[in-house]
C-alpha cells in the first residue's frame, strides 16, 4: 500500500468509494471533484499497490484549510480492506502535511457511535471538545475532537 496525493483522475474512484461506504450520504460525483482539487483543500488516496483485479483504491482522506486550522472532512477505507492500517496511514499522512503547512490543529466530527474512528483518532492523540446533539441526518450524535499540533 502507498499513500499519495489525490487527482483528478482519482474521482470515479473515489466516487464508487464514497457511495459504498456513505451510501444515501455519499457526496455526488460534482462534490468529490471538488473536495479533491479545491483550492484549501488536501486529498490523499491510499492505493493497493499489488491489486490488478479490483479498483486499487483502498481509501482516502480529505481535508480543508482555514488558516492555521485544518478540518478533516473525510477519511473513508472500503470495507474489505478495514483493519489493515490504511485508516492510520491516510491520518499520519494528512497530519504530517498540515504540520509542514504550518497549522496549529486539526478539528474532526464523529458518529458518537462509530466506536473503531474514535479508536483511530485516539490512537493518533485527538481530543473530544464538544458534542453535537442530532448532528446526523438519522439523528445520531456528533463528537467534535481535536489535536492540536506539534512542531519540530
Amino acid at each position: 500500500m502507498r499513500v499519495r496525493v489525490a487527482a483528478v483522475t482519482d474521482v470515479p474512484a473515489v466516487t464508487a468509494l464514497e457511495a459504498e461506504v456513505f451510501g444515501p450520504d455519499a457526496w455526488s460525483e460534482t462534490s468529490v471533484a471538488e473536495e479533491l482539487t479545491g483550492a484549501r483543500r488536501r486529498a490523499w488516496v491510499a492505493e493497493d499497490t499489488g491489486r490488478s483485479e479490483d479498483a486499487p483504491v483502498a481509501g482516502y482522506a480529505v481535508t480543508s484549510y482555514a488558516g492555521d486550522v485544518v478540518d478533516l472532512q473525510r477519511v473513508a477505507v472500503a470495507p474489505a480492506r478495514r483493519g489493515r492500517g490504511v485508516a492510520s496511514a491516510l491520518v499520519t499522512t494528512l497530519l504530517d502535511a498540515a504540520r509542514s503547512d504550518g497549522a496549529d490543529r486539526v478539528l474532526l466530527e464523529v458518529a458518537a457511535d462509530n466506536e473503531p474512528a474514535l479508536a483511530l483518532y485516539a490512537r493518533h492523540g485527538f481530543a473530544e471538545i464538544d458534542r453535537r446533539a442530532a448532528y446526523y441526518r438519522d439523528g445520531r450524535d456528533a463528537l467534535v475532537l481535536q489535536l492540536e499540533l506539534t512542531h519540530d
